[in-house]
């Protein structure tokens, strides 16, 4: 399941549905909530997957963005896929279909991780 960001970092690049952490939320009710507004869909959350860390800087080697990405597995136990205002569009994809796409670096590094270990065929 990825989105297509509609705003920065990754405008217009499909990635793993995502945000930012509420002062006083736990990290899994931040990726229950993140994935109900971005896709629709209620979530089971899982382990975690794999952690990144993003250091992005201008021409001028000024820091533009600075993230802690933790990716975790979830399993869909409710709600209707659609894509919210924070994404031009959400869809599931077959593993042909990943290797074609435009996605974040981020995305692909995981994706090729999980291909790699086999959990995704």
């Amino acid at each position: 399941l990825l989105v297509k960001r509609a705003q920065p970092p990754g405008k217009d690049l499909w990635a793993i549905p995502g945000g930012i952490v509420k002062l006083g939320e736990t990290l899994r009710n931040a990726v229950k909530r993140e994935i109900k507004e971005e896709t629709g869909l209620e979530i089971k959350v899982g382990d975690i997957l794999k952690i990144f860390e993003v250091i992005d800087k201008d021409e001028n080697n000024k820091i533009r963005y600075h993230y802690i990405i933790i990716d975790f597995e979830a399993r869909v136990i409710g709600g209707k896929l659609h894509p919210s205002s924070d994404a031009l569009n959400a869809k599931w994809f077959s593993s042909v279909e990943l290797k074609k796409i435009k996605m974040t670096r981020t995305t692909r590094k995981l994706l090729n991780k999980l291909m790699e270990e086999g959990k995704i065929k």
